[in-house]
């Protein structure tokens, strides 16, 4: 049994130790208590894991489940519009990442075929060209620019609608949409809108998939007819979002990251042999995307606790990531440390399908960046910096930069 602490009234999510840092609050509590009583803001009791061993061992243990219709979904932080809740929330078809096995398993395979690393290894040159054609654009403005915008936001978007098939020329709808999905201080009738208005897109689209099949993956789901359409829009509607939020918000952090550590830049700039490497460091330290949900389908001991049936599990991958019993002074950003192991694309089951994409994509775009840019810096102070402190997917709403010249 840990010691005692006090039990934590709502999450703390401020990143009060700066922005690349899990929030104190949380790191005290990591210290103290690694799996931790939690009382949430409605006043249910749950649970709060932070430590990496347990993080590790619960995400890989199916008596936690991902069904949000087991436990009701007790938001940890205060969210202004938002009821406290009192019901389940309903399955959405196809939403696999919130499914357990069988369910999670049948819809699971049939997109492990399209992810493989040799599948990923054979879009690796056309994801570089991508890009490079990108990097063009970005030459041709003038600074400052918003990196997000003109870099971070376009390419991983042009490449799962490539992957998808779905027009990129609908970009600006699907990414207004998500981007508004994923705040979390706003009216839960502002949130259903922006999911209604996204599902409504994504129905419409693979409905002519399967009427007209192309040479994508969403057209290879609709040619399973056991499949149904309301299936595949949920698929669609889940590959999308986390196709293009993370790898977007990671590219732009990442960047800021890096800027704000030279020696660190430098390093990579000497050597692009440590950018594999890097790219894993970046996702450990950043963990742009935080904060998962469980539910206990029975009486669980972890971490000395006894964590019983029914209870709401919060996980923070990122107090994880930064636990020093894993990751020695887990706090620095380090391009050499061997971060492999890290926790950012989830553990077990439910670990994160598309991951190799995403490292080929950050790989092609970190090299690309600094390759062609290096004399890139912050167009404004670090702490003008917009955070996505209000967003359920870390990063930064822009990120100003500005170079003196570029190199071809």
């Amino acid at each position: 049994m840990s010691r005692t602490v006090p039990v934590p009234h709502g999450l703390p999510m401020e990143r009060d130790a700066g922005p690349f840092d899990p929030p104190s609050r949380i790191t005290e509590l990591r210290e103290a208590r690694p799996v931790s009583p939690m009382l949430f803001p409605d006043g249910h009791e749950g649970w709060l894991v932070t430590g990496y061993d347990a993080v590790r061992r619960l995400m890989a243990d199916t008596r936690f489940s991902s069904r949000q219709d087991l436990g009701v979904v007790h938001v940890p932080y205060e969210t202004p519009g938002m009821p406290a809740p009192t019901e389940p929330s309903p399955q959405m078809p196809g939403l696999f990442i919130s499914m357990d096995p069988p369910d999670h398993t049948r819809l699971r395979r049939m997109l492990t075929g399209a992810f493989t690393v040799k599948r990923m290894k054979q879009l690796e040159e056309h994801i570089a060209d991508i890009v490079e054609r990108q990097l063009d654009e970005l030459a041709r403005l003038a600074p400052p620019v918003d990196l997000v915008k003109a870099f971070a936001l376009p390419v991983p978007s042009l490449v799962i609608c490539e992957l998808l098939g779905v027009p990129y020329e609908d970009r600006e709808n699907f990414q207004v949409d998500s981007a508004r999905f994923l705040e979390r201080d706003i009216a839960l009738e502002e949130k259903m809108a922006a999911f209604g208005a996204m599902n409504a897109f994504l129905a419409e689209l693979v409905t002519r998939k399967r009427a007209e099949p192309a040479e994508d993956l969403l057209s290879d789901l609709a040619r399973h007819d056991d499949l149904s359409v309301e299936e595949l829009t949920g698929i669609a509607f889940l590959l999308l979002l986390a196709g293009h939020e993370t790898t977007a918000n990671m590219l732009s952090l990442g960047t800021f990251a890096l800027l704000e550590h030279p020696g660190q830049l430098a390093a990579l700039r000497e050597d692009p042999e440590l950018l594999p490497g890097a790219v894993e460091e970046l996702m450990r330290y950043l963990s742009v995307a935080d904060i998962f949900y469980r539910y206990a389908t029975e009486d669980v001991e972890l971490g000395g606790e006894t964590i019983t049936k029914g209870s709401t599990v919060v996980v923070s991958l990122l107090a994880a990531n930064h636990d020093p019993l894993r990751f020695e002074d887990a706090g620095a950003l380090d391009v050499r440390r061997q971060a492999r192991g890290h926790l950012s694309f989830g553990h077990g089951i439910h670990q994160c399908l598309g991951q190799q994409l995403a490292r080929i994509e950050m790989r092609a775009g970190f090299e690309g960046l600094l390759r062609r840019f290096p004399t890139l810096a912050l167009a404004v102070p670090a702490d003008e910096v917009r955070l996505k402190s209000d967003m359920n997917i870390y990063g930064v709403h822009e990120l100003p930069v500005t170079w003196t010249g570029t190199a071809g």
